[in-house]
């Protein structure tokens, strides 16, 4: 029983980091005046240059994920590439406009165009792999029946996973178009709320979709 507990606590703890990591980016970096430049707002990978916000929930929220003890091997290894990944967008920040091209920047200090790379691929490796998990882990079953509460899980289960391949896939259009920067931002808070609504689900945090007399649940 202590052991499920804790494994319900780091599901919400992940949970709650995803869905607080967007405003608590934008609060922090808004309140620090003066602003670099207008486009400060643009992505919660720019407030890095603002706020301590994106490394100080971003990186416990990773090695919570890197620790995290699945069902199975590749429950394991899914939700610790996640992590490394997660850390990765840490690590290496992204390109700003407000800062020149060939300035090193990050922990490795490396060309911010160069850093800017990387920091894409780690943060679509890393919604891609939380997409998979919550559509195609979360929803496993053992070998007991199905409960209707169980089906509506993997209902909300199935959504967040389509939804975070659905919004990665706008992510890509964004870069490679001209809609407004802005954009960047609002799909990485929908991505990080479809992350956070399936972690929290599966932690038991919705009351209406727990089992009512379950001892196990996937």
């Amino acid at each position: 029983m202590k052991e499920k507990t804790m494994y319900l606590r780091i599901r919400n703890l992940c949970g709650l980091l995803g869905i607080i990591l967007p405003w608590l980016a934008l609060f922090s970096a808004g309140i620090n005046l003066p602003h670099p430049h207008s486009e400060w707002w643009w992505s919660i990978s720019a407030t890095y240059y603002q706020s301590p916000a994106l490394i100080g929930v971003l990186t416990p929220a990773s090695i919570v994920l890197i620790c995290y003890i699945g069902y199975n091997r590749l429950d394991n290894w899914i939700t610790t590439l996640s992590g490394i990944f997660g850390l990765g967008i840490v690590l290496f920040p992204c390109h700003v406009n407000w800062i020149a091209d060939g300035t090193r920047v990050g922990f490795f200090q490396i060309p911010i165009e160069i850093s800017n790379n990387l920091h894409t691929i780690c943060a679509a490796l890393f919604f891609l792999l939380l997409a998979y998990n919550s559509f195609a882990l979360f929803t496993k079953t053992g070998n007991e029946p199905m409960t209707p509460q169980k089906r509506r899980r993997n209902l909300v289960y199935r959504l967040c996973g389509i939804g975070m391949w659905t919004f990665e896939g706008l992510f890509a259009v964004i870069v490679l178009t001209d809609m407004p920067g802005y954009c960047t931002m609002l799909v990485e808070i929908v991505l990080l709320h479809l992350f956070g609504i399936s972690w929290l689900v599966k932690g038991e945090a919705v009351a209406c979709l727990n089992d009512k007399k379950s001892k196990k649940k996937h």
